[in-house]
């Protein structure tokens, strides 16, 4: 045997080696970007599930304003008829609507700017 014939059939299973380590590789590429989509895809979709959880939030805050204020609203035209004889539970709870109306505009500005410095 020459030197040519021992070079060629030592190359052949480098060669065969690298060709299974190049396939290896790509395939191995062909997942991290699979997983980087897919990931990115989580990403957006938690991200839509956040901002739909706010709104959910700014709307429950906002119905509870209208209940609260609906509420005063009605406790003040009932204190208003001359037949109606309001007992202490309506100025008690009219008072108390509003001390939470007022802890909860209060709380809700504390967090925006709270928010507004981190």
């Amino acid at each position: 045997m020459d030197v040519t014939a021992i070079i060629i059939a030592a190359s052949i299973p480098s060669a065969i080696t690298g060709f299974c380590f190049w396939l290896i590789e790509r395939n191995i590429k062909k997942q991290d970007k699979k997983r980087e989509t897919e990931e990115e895809a989580r990403r957006e979709d938690m991200e839509r599930r956040e901002n739909l959880r706010q709104q959910q939030e700014f709307y429950l805050v906002q119905g509870v304003n209208a209940a609260i204020a609906l509420g005063e609203a009605t406790a003040k035209a009932v204190q208003r008829i001359p037949d109606a004889h309001c007992n202490g539970d309506m100025h008690a709870a009219l008072e108390y609507a509003s001390k939470v109306k007022h802890a909860q505009k209060d709380f809700l500005a504390k967090q925006g700017i709270n928010s507004i410095y981190e």
